[in-house]
């Protein structure tokens, strides 16, 4: 008997895939990257499910690629040959949800809009919001330890995450973290996994944190300036003058031009950035005058404020459609350097500079509040792999971002994308750190190989 017969015949019927053009579906994230073949994909309903695919792949040494809903960005999630895919998207409950200790406890398969919609049935709020929300899962933001246009002031998803329940290569269960709101016995094991992109184990449950949601709903206000520099500028005293926006986003004019293409925007020829802030504090509207008025001290052409929710969906709509807008222009090789906010207009001009030096279309947008940009690099859809010019205009905004004292992914993780660079980040002793860590959690190399580290 084959082993992968063995593997069916372990889990229920139908929870296996074995037609190649079946598999094909799950071997791919976002990403350009072409998978390689797959020996299967299981689509684990359990932790049951789990453990016995560990197990099996343990016994036979088969390497095994977890994945949640495919939305990522860095190819964490693309498949390579011989490989089994383990997916957890069916793993959609949630197992408890406590209005009173401020806590969820739910599968990996659970969509992030979802959780956030059910926690604002009792007042509360799941505070991480990436921009596919109504499409990434929860493990697969924990895998990546994903931000969101909220991450400016609620923080990324390793913020929110309290405890986890994990399978371990070899099929074990391993408990982390806990359920209050505060504990440090031991190392932080929480903290490990979110992030390490199933390279240490497979999250089968997580507790995070839920926060009380606005009394009311957020104001918000959109800037068009005439330079990224003064986008910049304002972003910069915004965040100085102590506004505490819940929301920060920055739009060039490439990004804005393939919104508009789109969506017939009205975009004005003289909008260089658009910059949107949110405000969900108690006093929402006075705030977000207040940084309406540093906008316009610091150049803006033009500011509009909310008047009703629905108009404020319609602005944070714009920034929320901004990477299906550039997908409709190319194939896209995303990126999220990450630089403190001090220097952000410094990147911003960077990048602009790489765009033209090297001959590359870049289009960017930034969680400005925080200092994380995603240069999306487009080319001819249909390539295997960007051409040599996008990966040198890469190169010179990756390391320009790690000259300024950033780091080279702020929230979509290492995948396979940015391996290539993660020796200019890490010296010799962390890269063997991380490397032994890995050793200890998956001796024989199997969860995830060749991915993050």
């Amino acid at each position: 008997m084959r082993p992968i017969d063995a593997l069916v015949n372990a889990l229920p019927e139908g929870h296996v895939l074995t037609d190649p053009d079946v598999i094909d579906s799950y071997a791919r994230d976002r990403t350009f990257l072409e998978p390689g073949k797959p020996l299967a994909a299981v689509l684990a309903t359990s932790r049951d499910d789990v453990v016995t695919t560990l197990k099996w792949a343990t016994e036979h040494r088969v390497p095994v690629v977890p994945r949640g809903g495919g939305t990522g960005l860095a190819g964490a999630a693309t498949a390579g040959d011989g490989s089994v895919i383990l997916s957890v998207a069916r793993m959609t409950a949630i197992k408890e949800l406590s209005p009173a200790d401020e806590i969820a406890v739910v599968e990996p398969g659970v969509i992030t809009a979802d959780l956030d919609r059910a926690a604002r049935e009792h007042g509360l709020m799941y505070a991480p919001d990436p921009s596919s929300y109504e499409i990434s899962t929860i493990g697969g933001n924990l895998a990546t330890n994903a931000g969101g246009l909220r991450c400016v002031k609620y923080g990324v998803t390793r913020d929110s995450a309290l405890g986890l329940e994990v399978v371990l290569a070899d099929g074990r269960i391993l408990e982390t973290g806990r359920r209050t709101m505060k504990g440090v016995t031991g190392y932080d094991l929480t903290g490990l996994f979110v992030g390490s992109e199933g390279t240490l184990g497979v999250i089968t449950s997580a507790t995070v944190r839920l926060r009380r949601a606005p009394d009311k709903p957020p104001a918000t206000f959109a800037a068009e300036f005439g330079s990224l520099r003064d986008a910049g500028a304002a972003v910069s005293a915004i965040m100085a003058a102590g506004c505490q926006p819940s929301l920060m986003e920055l739009l060039d004019r490439a990004t804005l031009e393939a919104i508009d293409d789109w969506r017939n925007i009205g975009l004005e020829s003289s909008t260089i950035a658009m910059l949107i802030g949110q405000s969900d504090a108690s006093d929402s509207e006075s705030v977000v005058k207040r940084m309406e008025q540093l906008c316009v001290d610091n150049g803006a052409s033009f500011v509009a404020v909310s008047s009703s929710p629905q108009e404020t969906e319609e602005l944070i709509g714009l920034r929320r459609m901004a990477y299906d807008a550039k997908e409709r222009m190319g194939a896209c090789l995303v990126e999220d350097v990450c630089v403190p906010r001090s220097v952000l207009p410094d990147m911003i001009m960077a990048i602009e500079a790489a765009a033209v030096r090297h001959g590359v279309k870049i289009a960017t947008v930034a969680h400005a509040g925080d200092g994380n940009l995603h240069p999306v690099f487009i080319f001819e859809r249909g390539m295997a792999e960007p051409p040599p010019e996008v990966w040198a205009a890469a190169d010179e905004v990756f390391k320009h971002a790690l000259r300024l004292g950033g780091t080279l992914t702020g929230e979509h993780g290492v995948g396979l994308l940015k391996r290539r660079w993660l020796g200019l980040e890490f010296g010799p002793v962390a890269q063997e750190m991380q490397q032994g860590i890995k050793a200890v959690f998956d001796p024989l190399g199997l969860l995830n190989p060749g991915k993050a580290i």
